[in-house]
């Protein structure tokens, strides 16, 4: 059996792992320290633990999750990485320069199972989820990119590839590693998930109590259109979809963002656009408006300037919040999936 990541485990579970090996409680918090503030690349680096100590978490756990397989850097300075995994599956991290900081997208599966018809993350379906550890390395290793320059990772999106909310469990367990003041101390209000709308998880994740962000992937006004861009809708339609969503803004009193990838010929037409302004009237939410990426796998066009400027003007005109997301890595393969796919099939 392989041994577990030492990312994995929350402060409590540092602190319950002390106690079952006789250790007293505050190594916890160094061990912590040692992970996220100091950022050390090996157990006998942590200098102020016993040697026993030192050779017992040696043992027991395995510190480095990722090898950077591939680093490609654009002109507009985002950063895009190819990790390896222990058992030679790679995924993909992104660094992110914003006017208001720095932010990390992280991975959380190894390929997805969602299938929607646009995305790259999609090809070749899911292979396995990524442990807790495996997606808070993701944070640590775009952390120790940036330490060189003296920067620092401010906010966190779960957008890479998979769907965050099939991997529940891990991936709360890593908002509350980099959320924890022992931790990275990543603020919650500075990191969002973004889910392709699996149901029942919209309301587990409204009764965690949290400030983190929801983030959904809507792509379509209307159900039908949904089902052909988005297979999850056959699942979960979108009337259950938006029901699951008016329970979160009740229960947390936070602002949903709706991600909507404006798709040439397909779901960018006026009368769509209409059709969503009234659907989302009078909901406290943000659309955010991204033209799609070109993937060689897929047919689909980009949407021309003029038109996503003209889709946005008429979510305005119904008094929805709207914004065009800039876009990042260009010059590099941007869109999710796009440099695992390129991996894998080199070295298919």
């Amino acid at each position: 059996m392989m041994k577990p990541f030492a990312y994995d485990l929350t402060f409590p579970g540092w602190k319950e792992w002390m106690k079952e090996n006789q250790q007293p409680a505050f190594r916890a918090k160094q061990v912590m320290d040692w992970l996220y503030v100091k950022r050390v690349d090996a157990f006998d680096e942590m200098t102020n633990l016993p040697k026993d100590l030192r050779e017992r978490l040696n043992e027991t756990f395995r510190l480095q999750p990722l090898d950077v397989l591939t680093t490609q850097v654009s002109s507009d300075g985002t950063v895009k990485f190819l990790f390896g995994l222990h058992d030679k599956h790679a995924i993909e991290t992104v660094i992110m320069r914003h006017q208001y900081g720095i932010s990390v997208c992280v991975t959380t599966q190894v390929g997805c199972r969602v299938g929607c018809t646009f995305c790259a993350s999609t090809l070749g379906g899911l292979k396995r989820n990524l442990s807790a550890g495996e997606i808070v390395a993701q944070v640590v290793q775009a952390q120790k990119y940036l330490d060189k320059t003296d920067e620092r990772v401010k906010s966190v999106v779960v957008m890479g590839s998979g769907e965050p909310f099939e991997n529940y469990e891990p991936t709360m367990d890593f908002i509350r590693i980099i959320n924890d003041p022992a931790g990275l101390h990543i603020g919650q209000r500075h990191i969002t998930v973004s889910t392709s709308g699996v149901v029942p998880n919209i309301y587990r994740f409204a009764d965690e109590d949290w400030q983190v962000g929801l983030a959904i992937s809507l792509h379509s006004p209307n159900t039908e259109l949904r089902s052909k861009l988005m297979p999850i809708n056959r699942r979960y339609p979108l009337a259950e979809l938006l029901d699951a969503c008016w329970y979160y803004l009740e229960k947390t009193g936070r602002r949903l963002t709706f991600e909507y990838a404006l798709i040439g010929g397909k779901n960018d037409q006026p009368e769509h656009a209409h059709e969503l302004g009234k659907l989302l009237k009078g909901m406290n939410c943000l659309v955010n408006l991204i033209p799609v990426n070109y993937v060689p796998e897929r047919d689909y066009t980009r949407t021309p300037r003029k038109q996503v400027f003209e889709f946005k003007r008429i979510l305005d005109s119904y008094r929805v919040n709207t914004t065009i997301r800039r876009e990042h890595g260009h010059d590099i393969d941007a869109a999710c999936g796009q440099l695992r796919a390129k991996h894998s099939n080199v070295n298919a």
